[in-house]
């Protein structure tokens, strides 16, 4: 019997990388993407468009959390921030862009369907190198769950573990992309920027830090044109 996965999918160019890498590796895949009030719907447009791309069964779940106003990713009337590429994630602050406790309801949320389906992981993004200063992106996070995981669901009681797998975990943006590349992703129809107009802001940190992966991979990004009107090519 195929071994089964589920992916946190975001439609953003790790996600897709890791769905990606999960699909390469033998999994069949079911994807996951979360509508939690976040400034834009292009991430989940882009998941859509992706899943149907790659055949994989996409759930769409609606979180409603009205405390998470407190992030500028929800409130569209926080300013985003506009660091250059070499303050992202400096000094430890966590930005605010940080949905609190996101990737936890998000992994709780996949562990619950990879409980119900007998799979037997939950493949997710989470990048600890080049990242903004999350603090739910770092390695020792994702091990303690995997342990809470195993002591609290159906397949963990049985001797089934689920596994939690963030093959991006280590990675640059330069790797990931590379990565990306060479398994296939149609990275030309993911979303990174936090804005979510009509281009690319190439103002936010997810923008800047794409770019600049895009840059040192010494790979043009398929997902924008080019053209002087996509900001996203501004000096970093």
């Amino acid at each position: 019997m195929k071994k089964k996965a589920v992916v946190l999918f975001s439609g953003g160019l790790d996600s897709t990388t890791a769905l990606c890498w999960a699909m390469d590796r033998g999994y069949s895949c079911s994807a996951v993407s979360f509508d939690y009030g976040q400034r834009h719907k292009k991430e989940n447009l882009s998941a859509r468009r992706i899943a149907r791309a790659l055949g994989v069964k996409l759930y769409g779940i609606k979180l409603e959390f009205p405390w998470l106003a407190a992030s500028s990713l929800v409130d569209r009337k926080k300013k985003l921030p506009d660091l250059r590429i070499s303050k992202i994630g400096a000094g430890g602050a966590v930005p605010s862009t940080y949905v609190p406790g996101r990737n936890l309801v998000f992994a709780s949320i996949g562990v619950s369907l990879a409980d119900s389906i007998g799979a037997q992981a939950v493949v997710m993004g989470p990048n600890v190198v080049d990242y903004s200063g999350y603090p739910d992106c770092r390695p020792g996070f994702y091990r303690a769950l995997e342990e809470a995981v195993r002591a609290g669901t159906r397949r963990g009681v049985y001797g089934k573990k689920i596994k939690l797998l963030t093959p991006l975990i280590r990675l640059s943006k330069k790797e990931i992309i590379k990565l990306a590349v060479k398994l296939g992703a149609p990275l030309r129809y993911s979303w990174s920027c936090y804005a979510g107009g009509a281009v690319p802001c190439g103002r936010c940190d997810s923008c800047k830090l794409r770019a600049k992966g895009f840059k040192d991979a010494g790979i043009p990004d398929p997902a924008i044109c080019g053209c002087s009107s996509c900001a996203i090519g501004r000096k970093l």
